[in-house]
């Protein structure tokens, strides 16, 4: 098991679904936490009852607005200066047909490449001038099997951001490896969270297609999250995880 005794980590989404299995993952193996929510008041709550002292704060901000992401590292260094990791969890998967209006199309393109894209760029950014105050650090970025593979037609602005975000971590591990800093991508496919589909129709065919016969679980995720924050395997540094199943092989 991984240790994470001397981790101080942003996580963000981390109110619900995978990114409240993250945190629970890295505070079971000895990390101490800054969550980020968006809306979710209460479950954020909850969830910091439940990790207890694991949790130095929680900042909620919308991450669709201009510069939240430097903003909320900005925040949580207020809270814990000596953060030296970074999961970039939150992310949207709005839906627009590309026979919507113009001004639909827009709203919506903006809006998912401001919370999957910009975000994490801004937040990445903030985070390495951090570590190379200090000596180093870790970045983990959620991606998907669909920034790998592509999605529905009605998904292209999500399977694209995602593309994009991998691309940006691989950038990052390259240029920022001799400065003590590891940069990682994890691409799931299905997850068995909220997000999941609950129609039988759609499951029993998302399902099919997965050999493993199953959604992964949000608890899979949340182990290699905080396998690769451990340091362990440095020289992994600018890969990518994939986490589907068999769905999708490279």
């Amino acid at each position: 098991m991984s240790n994470l005794n001397k981790t101080v980590v942003l996580i963000t989404g981390a109110s619900r679904g995978l990114g409240a299995s993250i945190a629970k993952s890295c505070a079971t193996q000895g990390a101490k936490l800054l969550l980020h929510y968006g809306q979710s008041q209460q479950a954020m709550q909850d969830l910091t009852f439940e990790l207890g002292d694991s949790v130095l704060g929680t900042i909620s901000m919308d991450l669709s607005k201009p510069g939240a992401g430097t903003a909320l590292w900005q925040a949580a260094l207020e809270i814990s200066p000596n953060m030296n990791a970074l999961v970039n969890n939150a992310g949207c998967a709005d839906e627009i047909s590309f026979t919507d209006t113009d001004a639909n199309w827009q709203d919506c393109w903006s809006k998912v490449m401001a919370v999957n894209l910009q975000a994490p760029a801004d937040t990445c950014r903030a985070a390495i001038a951090s570590f190379n105050k200090i000596g180093g650090g870790q970045i983990v970025n959620i991606a998907s099997r669909a920034g790998q593979r592509g999605d529905h037609l009605d998904f292209a602005a999500y399977a694209a951001s995602k593309g994009a975000l991998l691309a940006l971590t691989r950038t990052i591990a390259k240029g920022t490896a001799k400065d003590n800093i590891c940069a990682y991508n994890i691409a799931p496919g299905w997850i068995n969270t909220e997000m999941a589909p609950t129609d039988p129709v759609v499951i029993e065919k998302a399902t099919a297609e997965i050999p493993i016969g199953r959604f992964a679980e949000p608890s899979e995720i949340g182990d290699l999250t905080a396998f690769l924050l451990s340091g362990a395997c440095a020289s992994s540094t600018g890969a990518t995880f994939d986490v589907n199943g068999a769905s999708y092989l490279r």
